[in-house]
């Protein structure tokens, strides 16, 4: 068997490489655009497509050459924040890509299986009556990234609907773990602590709202949970992944100082505060795991060790 990993070298990507190669014997492709020292480490073991994948024929070519059983669509743009300063180039790059990579099979006639990966964000403003969050819950986008992912989920239904395409659609809570880029809560936290305890800087840890309840879990509790949902998976269905236990931002920083070397000092900053914040998300993954028997088993309390331990990696080099 053969798997395509659109986006390989980003966070979830490159721990989805690691799984697929530690628990199958399947051969790993991926497309790269951008560093890759997070897949320096397995790039013996991968085939490597740089490209960008804006463009149909670009795609139509690399589906074509690696000819993949199953593809992973991870590639997009991420950040909630970049979405809402410029909403144009979210839209566009998430949802082109998708696109793409949809009519890209079509056209080819593959019977490649393909994970359409959205986004928790796609229910948006949830109300208390409706938690834990079903997958039936109503969709209400509270930022252009989340509408990116709402188009992106509603393509993987057409195309299974009209094409026949056996797409797998999931939308993950948030995760954490080693290698998540800068602009998310826990590698926010994690740096600056570890910048003050190399002495870097102030100890001082800048915060915005520490109230709102999320649903955390590990990048490596996830990919397992994409492997599960492809190849076990209903096609045209769609999939919460969580943990299905909702923790406070103030939580998981708190997690984080307990861990650190030098005592620190905790400041609201305006500017780090979010717009548009629901007070709790929370996930229900029965569906998922009825059909796999898929949960969580990572600690919360490793997964912030593994991040925090990155970034003071990162700092000391």
């Amino acid at each position: 068997m053969r798997a395509l990993i659109t986006g390989i070298s980003g966070f979830v990507g490159s721990h989805l490489a690691e799984y697929l190669l530690e628990h199958t014997d399947w051969q790993v492709a991926g497309t790269v655009y951008g560093p890759e020292d997070n897949i320096e480490h397995l790039r013996d073991r991968l085939e490597l497509y740089p490209a960008e994948l804006s463009e149909l024929e670009t795609v139509t070519s690399i589906i074509e050459r690696a000819k993949p059983d199953y593809i992973f669509h991870l590639a997009a743009q991420p950040l909630v924040s970049l979405s809402r300063r410029d909403p144009w180039a979210t839209l566009a790059n998430n949802i082109r890509l998708q696109l793409n990579i949809l009519e890209a099979v079509a056209r080819l006639g593959s019977t490649a299986r393909i994970l359409v990966v959205g986004s928790s964000e796609e229910y948006g403003l949830v109300q208390p009556d409706e938690l834990p969050i079903k997958e039936t819950n109503p969709l209400r986008p509270t930022s252009p990234y989340a509408v990116s992912k709402v188009a992106q989920d509603m393509l993987g239904l057409q195309y299974h609907l009209s094409h026949k395409l056996f797409t797998v659609r999931v939308r993950p809570f948030n995760h954490i773990g080693p290698r998540q880029r800068l602009g998310f809560v826990a590698p926010d936290f994690a740096r600056q602590i570890a910048e003050a305890e190399a002495g870097l800087k102030e100890p001082v840890i800048k915060v915005g709202n520490l109230e709102p309840r999320r649903d955390f879990s590990d990048v490596r509790d996830v990919v397992r949970g994409y492997h599960a949902a492809l190849t076990e998976g209903e096609p045209g269905e769609v999939y919460n992944l969580g943990s299905e236990q909702a923790r406070s931002i103030g939580e998981l920083l708190e997690g984080l100082l307990s861990m650190a070397s030098v005592p620190l000092k905790v400041e609201q900053d305006p500017a780090r505060r979010r717009r548009a914040d629901v007070p709790v998300m929370v996930s229900d993954c029965s569906r998922l795991r009825a059909r796999t028997g898929w949960r969580v088993t990572i600690p919360f309390e490793k997964s912030l060790r593994d991040v925090l331990d990155y970034w003071r990696e990162r700092v000391g080099k």
